[in-house]
Order: structure tokens, then C-alpha cells, then sequence
């Protein structure tokens, strides 16, 4: 590599041959130990506030609806009363600035229980054919709203009223889509298993099929870049001949306009040109190190096939990941729902002459009518839960707790997956025989590993990336909130930092990955790992664009033939298209066809995404070990590399130990 004497005083020393290394360090000691214990104490916590939502938390404020009186509906008393009444569900359209859904669940500030008469609005004055939804008595579909007095059909009350009819419609497309579900999961599970294969095949047939798929890529790139060169020239000579020019429209907003003007479809020449030549240079000049990213890809290949187990621990993670929204969800909603329910006194037309005496907004007994009976549609309405109590004064503490436990064991759970998998695929690179050198379970060795003594690493780099990704929801937050009163400049702050804010969580990513590689391979704390990770890429910058440039071009092309695959046959398959298979393959009769399409789509890009990401952590391990086995070793009998022998062929490099020796059996 040229300039390494420059390279090597400014991104260190290259590693130094260790004869007692052997691949992953076995006699290793806990690293990181302070955040480690930082790391329990914190969970240990985030169980505490669990037990604190748990203990004052009500759900069932959310779960079942209330009456008037804050009576559950469904629940003690009224178990033979599930569902609620609205005596006038049209208050939800008039009244929505004064309750939120985020607040009480679905509520309105309407009477619920027949106690007095209709002049009083106890009773409901006009009734609707209606169905239980979320234990609620909703308007069905084909219902007609009242005349409402003082309201004519063109006022946005009116069109308000008339638009939460149409909503109610999504009872009747949950009851299609449920029956389109019972109709078609067998054939949907199908489809997963189908991309399931597919995405697995895909991984293990590159060992045959990389060199010539990644040439076809790079050659399909470079037809679609020459392509668009030319349909540039042919749309620029026709406006040249035309003379539409850019001086003769002028500059506008209109941004479909500069389609017709010659200089746009020249600019665009010139760049696609630009990229092409660049592209065909790289092709040049860097030919030795996209070989070198194909022998990597192939050997991946090998591994991942020589470890299949690694290919579902994606399924440990999804179920961890799981396992921690869940928990958090839960303890928030326990703690949006601790205290007791406030109520207090609301009328729809406050500021009538006869309402002027009502203090308004003051508590109120729903139990008991309003004393003022003057003031029309005075009602004593639920306002919030009470604040008071230590765990209520201390709300907002407890959800930002639970957020930033949220965001740090997610960012932990993925930092073990990672981890983890980087040291099976370590086991698999550094050894000379593969069937004897390697362990007998490496994923399960490498989990039990990594959770005994490196706890602490994860969950500092967890930690870090924590930090900022929190920062970005807080300047997002920020961003939202003051929006409308920005000016130009502010706008144009605001944007830098948040791109600032994303290319460092990026990075730390980037980082983060690499040192979880190192301590999986050498078991040290994450400072040492992910400053010998950064510079060890550092010194070999160009390889690690290279290598990077294409895997990404190949793991695209994967998904996009696993989901592009199974969405084609979903397509063809749901709409009947695929007939003369027998009675069994028949497609069942379906409401939205596209409904079990769209499930099949979305399931395979979960998969393969799970089933690539495992092979992408093969590759850079396999990667970061390649490189340290390029600086440690020099191919003597005491000193032989580690790497495939198509990775010597291309570097033109030899081991003294022969393929065929005891020693070396790849």
C-alpha cells in the first residue's frame, strides 16, 4: 500500500506478530467494569419504575371505556354493560380541543346515563344504528346524521359531522381486512418461507456466483449511467433545435419548468458523464482491491454456510428487541394512567348570558347534576389525572427515565448481536483447520463469552450512541415545536444541526461496529478496541470504500431479488393470474387483494434484511481479520497466513505451509 511509512505514524503501527494468537482470546478478563455496574444499576432501576407503574398505574382507564359517573363499562357492576353509549357522539367533532385521545382514551364530553329527562340533555335526543367498537357504540356506515339545529349542511360543522360518519367506515374495512387475514395467512407464510429460501440461497451461492454477479452489477451500473448520458443528449439537441433556452423563460419556482429548457438536460450530461468516468476509472485502477472485496464476499459465504446456526440469531434479537418495547410500553402506559381522574364543569356555549355565573373549569362531582340547570349543556366532564403524590409530581421524570432505558438496552440488545456474531465468524477465519480448530459451537461459545466479560464494553458504546440519537429527538421535538415562528436563517441552523446531528450518529455506528468486532476478537475495553479499529481501517482506507462500495451493491441487489421475487409470485398468485395448479393452490376470494400482498412485500424485506445483516457482520469481521492478518504475518513455516488461498493468489503472496499440510487445510 503506497505511503505506508506515512500512513503508519499517522494512524499507528501496523499490529505486531503475537505467537500465542489463535484467533478469538479465550483467558480474557471483564472489561469496562464501572459501566457495567452503571449498566445494572440502571436496569435495576428501570425495574423499579416498572414496579412504581405497576403498583399506581391503572390501565384500564385506557383499556375500557368510562360513562359519566367514571364507571367502567365491562367491569364490575356494569361486567353485563360492555359497551358505551354516546347520547350525542357529534360533541366529539364540536368538542375535540377539550379532551385529547392521548389523554383519556377515546372520550367525549356527552351525558351517558339516562337519570332525568331529555330536556336536560340526560337522554340522548336522536339514536343511531350502531355496532361495538373498542367497546363503544359507534354509527355503522349507512347512518344518516340528524338536523341539527342552527347547523346547515354547508358548515364545517356539518362537513365535520358528516366526515366522522365516513371515518366510522373503518369498523367495516377492520372486519374485511380481518376476513382477508383468515383467508390468506397459510398462503402468507408461504411467501415468508419462500424468502426465506430465497434469501438463504442467495448467501450461500455466492461462493460459486460472487465474481460474476458483482461484474454483471458494476456492468448494469455503468449501462444505466451511459443510458441516461445519452437520453440527456437527445432531450438537450431537441431543445437546442427548439432554442428554448433558460434566458428566454427566466428563473421561476416552478420546478417542472426547467424541464424544458436545454441547459437542465445539459448539467445533467455533464454530471452523468462525470460519475461514468469516474466509475470506469475506479473499474482501472482499483481492479486488485474489488478482487480482493470478491474473495472476502465468497469466504463469507463459506462461513455463514459453515455456520448456519448464526443465520437465525436474528430471531434471538427481534425476540430481545421485543421483549424491551414491550416493557416499555407497559410501564408507560401504568404511569400515564397513575392518579385518580379529575372532572370539572364545561358547557358548549360558555359564553351565553345565562352561563356567565358558572365558574367554569372548576371541580365537579360527575356522580351529581350541576347546580345551575340555566346554563345549557352545563356537564361536569373529565379533565385529567391528579397531580398530586409523590409518583404524580414525579411523572415526567419517570417517562424520560423509561425513554432513555428504552433507547439504551435497544442499542445494547443490537451491540450483543453484532458482537456476538463477530466472534463465531472470528472462530471461523483463525483457524488453519476448519474442522479441527474451530469450536463446536461457536455462536453459543461466543454469546456466553461476550455476556460474561464484556457486558460493560456494550453498554458503554450503547451509552454513546444513546446520547445522541436522544439529542436528535430533542432538536427534531425542538424543530416541530417551533416551526411556524421561524425565519430563513433559524430554518437553515436548525437543518445544519441536525445533519450534523446524523452524521455522528453514523459514525458512532461505523465506530461502534468495528470496536464491538475487536473485542469480540481480542477482549478489550471498547477505548482500546474502537481506537485499534478505527486506525487499523484508517491504515487501509481505500480497501475498506472499496469493500464497502460493493457489498452494499451486492446486498442491494439481494433484497431487491428476494422482495422483487416474492412480491411478483404474491402478485400473480392473489389476483388469480397463477391458475392449473389443482384445487389446493387455488387463490382464496379476497376484499383487498393487495392487503396480503403488501404483508408478503413488507415479511420478506424483514427477512432477508435479518438474514443479509448477518452476512454484512461476516464481512467485516472477516474484513477487520484479513487486515490484521495481513500486518501479524508473512507466510513462514512460524508465521503463515490465515486467509484462503484465493486471497494469496490475488495478492500474490504464499504460505510456506502447503493447502495439502496438516496444518493448513482450507
Amino acid at each position: 500500500m503506497g505511503g505506508k511509512q506515512d500512513g503508519d505514524e499517522a494512524y499507528g503501527k501496523p499490529a505486531k506478530y503475537d505467537p500465542s494468537f489463535r484467533g478469538p482470546i479465550k483467558n480474557r478478563s471483564c472489561t469496562d467494569i464501572v459501566c457495567c455496574i452503571l449498566f445494572l444499576l440502571f436496569i435495576l432501576g428501570y425495574i423499579v419504575v416498572g414496579i412504581v407503574a405497576w403498583v399506581y398505574g391503572d390501565p384500564r382507564q385506557v383499556l375500557y371505556p368510562r360513562n359519566s359517573t367514571g364507571a367502567y363499562c365491562g367491569v364490575g357492576a356494569n361486567k353485563d354493560k360492555p359497551y358505551l353509549l354516546y347520547f350525542n357522539i357529534f360533541s366529539c367533532v364540536l368538542a375535540t380541543n377539550i379532551i385529547t385521545v392521548a389523554e383519556n382514551g377515546l372520550q367525549c364530553p356527552t351525558p351517558q346515563p339516562v337519570i332525568q329527562s331529555l330536556q336536560q340533555e340526560l337522554c340522548p335526543s336522536f339514536l343511531l344504528p350502531s355496532a361495538p367498537a373498542l367497546g363503544r357504540c359507534l354509527p355503522l356506515l349507512n347512518s344518516t346524521p340528524p338536523e341539527l339545529p342552527g347547523i346547515s349542511s354547508n358548515t364545517s360543522i356539518s362537513q365535520g359531522i358528516s366526515g366522522l360518519l365516513d371515518s366510522l367506515n373503518a369498523r367495516d374495512i377492520s372486519v374485511k381486512i380481518f376476513e382477508d387475514f383468515a383467508q390468506s395467512w397459510y398462503w402468507i407464510l408461504v411467501a415468508l418461507g419462500v424468502a426465506l429460501v430465497l434469501s438463504l440461497l442467495f448467501i450461500l451461492l455466492l461462493r460459486l456466483v460472487a465474481g460474476p454477479l458483482v461484474l454483471v452489477l458494476i456492468l448494469g451500473v455503468l449501462g444505466v449511467l451511459a443510458y441516461g448520458i445519452y437520453h440527456c443528449w437527445m432531450e438537450y439537441r431537441v431543445l437546442r433545435d427548439k432554442g428554448a433556452s433558460i434566458t428566454q423563460q427566466g428563473i421561476t419556482t416552478n420546478l417542472s419548468a426547467y424541464r424544458n429548457v436545454q441547459e437542465t438536460w445539459l448539467v445533467a450530461l455533464i454530471v452523468l458523464a462525470v460519475l461514468e468516468g469516474i466509475l470506469l476509472l475506479m473499474l482501472i485502477f482499483l481492479r486488485q482491491r474489488i478482487r480482493i472485496a470478491i474473495a472476502l464476499l465468497k469466504e463469507a459465504s463459506k462461513a455463514v454456510g459453515h455456520m448456519m446456526s448464526t443465520m437465525f440469531y436474528p430471531l434471538v434479537t427481534f425476540v430481545l428487541l421485543l421483549i424491551c418495547i414491550v416493557y416499555w410500553a407497559m410501564t408507560a402506559l401504568y404511569l400515564a394512567t397513575s392518579g385518580q381522574p379529575q372532572y370539572v364543569l364545561w358547557a358548549p356555549n360558555a359564553s351565553l348570558p345565562s352561563c356567565e355565573k358558572v365558574q367554569m373549569n372548576t371541580s365537579c362531582n360527575p356522580m351529581a347534576q350541576p347546580v345551575n340547570s340555566s346554563c345549557p349543556g352545563l356537564m361536569c366532564i373529565f379533565q385529567s389525572y391528579s397531580s398530586t403524590g409523590l409518583v404524580q409530581r414525579s411523572l415526567f421524570n419517570l417517562q424520560i427515565y423509561g425513554v432513555l432505558g428504552l433507547f439504551w438496552t435497544l442499542n445494547w440488545v443490537l451491540a450483543l448481536g453484532q458482537c456476538v456474531l463477530a466472534g463465531a465468524f472470528a472462530s471461523f477465519y483463525w483457524a488453519l483447520d476448519k474442522r479441527r480448530d474451530i469450536p463446536t459451537f461457536p455462536l453459543i461459545s461466543a454469546f456466553i463469552r461476550t455476556l460474561r466479560y464484556h457486558t460493560g464494553s456494550l453498554a458503554f458504546g450503547a451509552l454513546i450512541l444513546t446520547l445522541v440519537q436522544i439529542a436528535r429527538v430533542i432538536l427534531e421535538y425542538i424543530d416541530n415545536k417551533l416551526r411556524g415562528a421561524q425565519n430563513p436563517v433559524a430554518r437553515c441552523i436548525m437543518c445544519c444541526f441536525k445533519c450534523c446531528l446524523w452524521c455522528l450518529e453514523k459514525f458512532i455506528k461505523f465506530l461502534n461496529r468495528n470496536a464491538y468486532i475487536m473485542i469480540a476478537i481480542y477482549g478489550k475495553n471498547f477505548c482500546v478496541s474502537a481506537k485499534n479499529a478505527f486506525m487499523l481501517l484508517m491504515r487501509n482506507i481505500i480497501r475498506v470504500v472499496v469493500l464497502d462500495k460493493v457489498t452494499d451493491l451486492l446486498l442491494f441487489f439481494g433484497k431487491l431479488l428476494v422482495v422483487g421475487g416474492v412480491g411478483v409470485l404474491s402478485f400473480f398468485f392473489f389476483t388469480g393470474r397463477i391458475q392449473g395448479l389443482g384445487t389446493n393452490f387455488e387463490s382464496p376470494s379476497l376484499n383487498y387483494y393487495w392487503l396480503p400482498i403488501m404483508v408478503s412485500i413488507l415479511g420478506a424485506y424483514v427477512i432477508a434484511n435479518g438474514f443479509f445483516s448477518v452476512f454484512g457482520m461476516c464481512v467485516d469481521t472477516l474484513f477487520l481479520c484479513f487486515l490484521e492478518d495481513l500486518e501479524r504475518n508473512d507466510g513462514s513455516l512460524d508465521r503463515p497466513y490465515y486467509m484462503p488461498t484465493a486471497l494469496l493468489k490475488i495478492l500474490g503472496k504464499k504460505n510456506e505451509v502447503f493447502p495439502g499440510d496438516k496444518k493448513r487445510k482450507k
